[in-house]
C-alpha cells in the first residue's frame, strides 16, 4: 500500500504532465511507474472539482467540506489504482518445461470410415404369377427355405376347372382331325381313280389343315392351363431365408399386387455396397494397369455393424461401379463377407473400415497441434528455446494418435510434442 506522500508527489507529477505533455505520451509514461492516477484525476477529480466549485462559490464553507471529500474519495481511487498497476507490473509470461521432439518419418496405416448397406447375394422377390386367393402359408419368417420348396398354395379350384375345360376342347379337336383325316384319305382316293374333281380334294385337304390347326391351339390351351395351375404352388426360387410376410390367409393376391408375397434372401454370403469420392477411389487405382487389378490389391476390409462392434470375418472389395453417380459424385464398390453364423440380415446398415498404408509419411502427436477451426498449428521451438506458432497441413484421417502433415513442417524442426494448447508464442519452453 502507497503512503499519502507518495500519492500527493503523483498527483504533482501527473498535474505537470497534463499541462505539458500529450494524453498518449503520458499513457505511455504512466504504465511503466505505475502512475494511473493520472487517469482518475483527469476523468473523475477534475469534473467534480468543477461542478462542486461552481455550485458552492457562494458559500465557502460548504466548499471547503466538499473539496476535503473529493481529496478523500480521489486518494482511495488512486491508491487503488497504483496497487492495481503494481500487481500487473509483476506479472511476466511465465517459463514452462514442455516436451519436445522432431516429426518422424514412417510408415503408418490409417483407416477411413464409409456408410455401408448389407444386401445378400440373392434377394429375391416372391411375386404370384397367377390372382387368387391366398389357402395355406407353408412357410413362417427367419426359416431357412430350398430351392424349389413350396411356400404358398392359391385357391386352384378355377384354375382346375381352366385345365379340365382344356383338355375337353383338345379332345374335340383330335377327333375333328381323325374325321377330316379321314375325309381327305376318301377324297384322294376317288381322285387318283377320277371319280371326283380336283376342286372337291382340295377342299377336304383344306379341312384336315383346318383340323391340325384346332388341334395345336387345343395344345397350346392345355399347356396355359396346367401352367397356370401349377403357378398356385408358389414355390422358392432359391436357398434362403424367408422375409416377411406381409399377406396372410385368406388375402387376395395377384402378380400386380404393390408387395412380394415374401423375399428369399440369400445370406450365406453377404454383398456389402458402400461408396467413396470419384477423387479417393481414382488415387486408389492409380499406378495399376487397369480397375481389376486395383481392385484386387486393395486390403481385407472390416465391417462395423451397427451396435458398434466388428464382424468377426473379413471381407473384400469385388468390384466397382462404372458410371459415377452425378449427384454425389461417388464410386459405389461392392464387398462381399461369408456369414456362416448367419448373424448379417439383408437390409441392415454398418460402416466398412478400410486401411490405408502410408509409405513414409511425415507424423507428428496429436498432443502437438492446436486445432483452429480448419486449421492446425504447432510451435516450432529455435535455438533460444522461444516457441513460435506455425501453421501446418494435415491429412484429416487419423489412428487417434498421429496426424500425418502434408505441408508446414520437413521434419527438421523440433516442436513442442505435448500440452501445445497450453503455450503461448514467444514463449520460452525449454
Amino acid at each position: 500500500m502507497l503512503s499519502m506522500e507518495q500519492v500527493i508527489k503523483d498527483i504533482h507529477i501527473l498535474k505537470y504532465l497534463k499541462k505539458h505533455v500529450s494524453l498518449g505520451h503520458i499513457e505511455q509514461f504512466c504504465m511503466p511507474f505505475g502512475l494511473q492516477v493520472f487517469f482518475s484525476y483527469h476523468i473523475f477529480f477534475v469534473p467534480l472539482h468543477r461542478i462542486f466549485k461552481k455550485d458552492t462559490q457562494i458559500n465557502p464553507t460548504l466548499y471547503m467540506k466538499r473539496q476535503s471529500t473529493l481529496i478523500m474519495v480521489f486518494t482511495l481511487t488512486a491508491m487503488t489504482l497504483l496497487s492495481s498497476c503494481g500487481g500487473k507490473k509483476q506479472q511476466a509470461m511465465p517459463t514452462a518445461v514442455f516436451k519436445t521432439a522432431k516429426a518422424e518419418k514412417k510408415d503408418i496405416t490409417l483407416s477411413r470410415k464409409y456408410s455401408a448397406t448389407i444386401r445378400g447375394r440373392q434377394d429375391i422377390d416372391v411375386y404370384p404369377q397367377v390372382g387368387g386367393t391366398l389357402q395355406k402359408l407353408l412357410v413362417t419368417e427367419g426359416q431357412k427355405v430350398v430351392k424349389g420348396q413350396t411356400l404358398f398354395i392359391i385357391d386352384q379350384v378355377p384354375y382346375q376347372a381352366a385345365l379340365n375345360t382344356a383338355l375337353a376342347t383338345q379332345k374335340s379337336a383330335n377327333a375333328q382331325l381323325a374325321t377330316a383325316q379321314l375325309n381327305y384319305d376318301s377324297k384322294k382316293k376317288l381322285f387318283d381313280d377320277q371319280i371326283i374333281s380336283d376342286v372337291e380334294l382340295q377342299t377336304a385337304q383344306n379341312s384336315l389343315l383346318t383340323a391340325k390347326a384346332q388341334v395345336a391351339q387345343a395344345d397350346a390351351q392345355v399347356v396355359n392351363a396346367r401352367n397356370s395351375l401349377s403357378y398356385t404352388v408358389v414355390k422358392s426360387p432359391a436357398n434362403g431365408v424367408i422375409g416377411t410376410l406381409p399377406y396372410r390367409q385368406g388375402a387376395l393376391v395377384g402378380s400386380s399386387m404393390p408387395q412380394p408375397l415374401t423375399t428369399v434372401s440369400d445370406n450365406n454370403e453377404m454383398y456389402v455396397y458402400f461408396s467413396i469420392a470419384e477423387a479417393e477411389f481414382l488415387q486408389m487405382v492409380r499406378g495399376s494397369e487397369n480397375v481389376e487389378k486395383a481392385i484386387a490389391s486393395m486390403p481385407e476390409l472390416t465391417l462395423q455393424l451397427v451396435d458398434g462392434s466388428e464382424y468377426e470375418v473379413k471381407g473384400k472389395v469385388e468390384s466397382a461401379s462404372g458410371v459415377v453417380d452425378r449427384s454425389t459424385g461417388s464410386v459405389q464398390l461392392r464387398a462381399a463377407f461369408s456369414n456362416p453364423s448367419h448373424i448379417l440380415h439383408s437390409g441392415s446398415t454398418g460402416n466398412i473400415v478400410m486401411p490405408t498404408v502410408y509409405k513414409d509419411a511425415l507424423v507428428i502427436p496429436t498432443t502437438a497441434t492446436v486445432q483452429m477451426q480448419d486449421k492446425y498449428k504447432v510451435f516450432v521451438v529455435d535455438k533460444d528455446g522461444i516457441a513460435h506458432g506455425q501453421l501446418i497441413g494435415v491429412l484429416p484421417q487419423t489412428n487417434g494418435k498421429e496426424y500425418i502433415v502434408t505441408s508446414g513442417l520437413d521434419g527438421s524442426e523440433e516442436i513442442v510434442s505435448e500440452g501445445a494448447g497450453m503455450v503461448k508464442d514467444g514463449q520460452k519452453v525449454k
